[in-house]
């Protein structure tokens, strides 16, 4: 448990970096716990409804942000049987060459590795991707306010002529013991 401790340690951070804590606001937001109703949309129509957490915090010396997503949440993992499960952690840091994000998503579930572009457009923040699969896919953070934001996947395989809806989140943030 020591040398867990001292990785989590070593890994977080208090606060962005200074150099850069404008740019990294565009995820810094989102920093703390949010409780996320998540809807997926099956390749048969039907769709499922789950209940998930997501905490976001600055790591690596305040220049990423990492969260952890989990589906579904903790407290509901044992009387969700039969609902499909996944959890993961995304790695995000702003490259100044590129005046952009770079986004990692690691999906242990499901054996993901998904690389992603960010930038803000308009007033959503767009996380574009292609992958050897031959989808191309767009993670959408949108509505976003101090309390709450909603987030959508979509994909497409014919250069975004059509596009099909994955999933759909809606997140509320969490209270703190001090609220």
């Amino acid at each position: 448990m020591k040398n867990f401790l001292a990785m989590i340690e070593a890994l977080r951070s208090d606060g962005p970096y200074a150099d850069l804590a404008r740019k990294l606001q565009l995820f810094g937001q989102f920093v703390g716990s949010w409780d996320v109703e998540i809807t997926n949309y099956k390749p048969d129509g039907s769709r499922e409804v789950v209940q998930g957490e997501w905490h976001f915090g600055w790591v690596l010396e305040g220049r990423a942000i990492q969260d952890v997503w989990i589906a579904p949440k903790r407290s509901l993992r044992e009387i969700s049987k039969g609902v499909t499960g996944d959890y993961g952690a995304t790695l995000r840091f702003y490259d100044p060459k590129i005046d952009a994000w770079r986004s990692t998503w690691i999906g242990p579930v499901k054996g993901y590795v998904l690389p992603f572009i960010a930038r803000q457009i308009g007033d959503e923040i767009v996380l574009e991707g292609n992958f050897e699969s031959g989808k191309s896919r767009k993670w959408i953070f949108s509505d976003i306010t101090s309390e709450s934001f909603k987030w959508r996947a979509v994909e497409s395989d014919d250069g975004w002529l059509t596009q099909q809806k994955v999933q759909e989140m809606s997140a509320q943030r969490k209270k703190t013991e001090a609220d």
